[in-house]
Formats: structure tokens, sequence, C-alpha cells
């Protein structure tokens, strides 16, 4: 594991974790998306933290490029009961607990873009324990990073610092080529040395 800090810089195929302080997440996922669209990537944003509505609106207020930004809502749907009509670049799945209709969404979304450079950015990690066992999210983050590492895709995993447990927070970690602390979170204490 490569332990990385700010700011966010990708390479072709790379996949990372992300672990940023509660009170930074929104901060944070503003400037991630920043940092990777500055890169001339196309961004796939899965969003079980905030509705798309309110992230398009948030991105549009801080100049970021919407025709590069894509979406699929896992909270939407959830939360109202229905999908919105104006949802332009965006796929709507039922609840963060479907599981089965992300993979589908996402898998989808990244066949649909127009674009070969592309990078999936996943808000949150820590959002998914309200909804799942951390086996099933585990096994699921597995499921994503095969798909992109075989897509040749890029692909962001955010997560609150201290959100997940450490078994989980663990395997996540073997799934991924870094991971990157930003927005004031730091590292776990190394182990001390061997006696």
């Amino acid at each position: 594991m490569v332990v990385l800090t700010e700011p966010v810089a990708i390479d072709a195929t790379q996949i990372m974790l992300v672990l940023t302080p509660a009170t930074m997440l929104r901060e944070s996922n503003i400037r991630i998306c920043r940092q990777v669209l500055a890169q001339g990537y196309t961004l796939v944003v899965v969003t079980t933290s905030y509705p798309f509505m309110i992230l398009r609106k948030l991105y549009e207020q801080q100049g970021l490029d919407l025709s590069r930004i894509y979406f699929i809502d896992a909270i939407t749907r959830y939360s109202l009961g229905s999908t919105p009509e104006s949802a332009e670049h965006c796929r709507f799945v039922s609840n963060p607990s479907n599981l089965t209709d992300l993979g589908i969404a996402i898998t989808e979304q990244l066949h649909a873009v127009p674009d070969e450079k592309i990078c999936l950015f996943f808000d949150s990690v820590s959002t998914l324990v309200l909804y799942l066992p951390s086996e099933s999210i585990s096994k699921f983050i597995h499921f994503v990073t095969t798909k992109l590492r075989l897509l040749n895709h890029t692909g962001i995993f955010l997560t609150v610092e201290k959100g997940l447990d450490p078994m989980l927070l663990t395997q996540v970690t073997t799934f991924v080529d870094s991971v990157n602390f930003i927005g004031g979170a730091a590292p776990p204490p190394s182990p001390p040395p061997p006696e």
C-alpha cells in the first residue's frame, strides 16, 4: 500500500481509497472532482450520500464542467419514492443496499460514456455501512475495482476517516493501489516494531 497525501493525482488506471474527516466530506468531494476533471477525465459519480440534484447544483456553483460528469444516484429514489424528471446524465438505483442494480448501473454507465479516459468516483463507501453488512460492502468494492481494472479505468473511493470498521478498511485497502488522506485526515498509526 502506498500512502499519499494531498493533492489527488492519479495515474491512467490507478484505483485509490481517499479518507477524509466527516466534517470535510462535501469539500473533499468537490476537491476530488475538480482535480480529476483538470487531469482530463470524464467522471462517473456514484452517490450514496447526496442526491444527484444537490451534487449537480453544488458542482455548478463551483464551476465544474457538468458535461463531463455522469451520475449514478442510489439515494434519491429511496428518499423521494420517485425519480426526478429532469435527470440528464443520471441513472437512478432504488436504494443504496441494492448492490445488484448498482453494479448493473455502474457497468452500463462505464460502457455508455463517450470517452476512454474515465474515472469512477464513489461517494461514499462509509454511507454503505448504514445499509449493508461489511462483508457485502467488501465483496461489492472488490467487484467494482476488478471491473475498473478489466476496463482500464480509474477509480476513487471516498470514505469518512474512521467511518469503516477495521476489517472492512483492511479489505478495501487490499483492493486499491493507494490510500490518500485529505482534508486533515491522518494515516492510522504504524504498528509497533517487532521486539
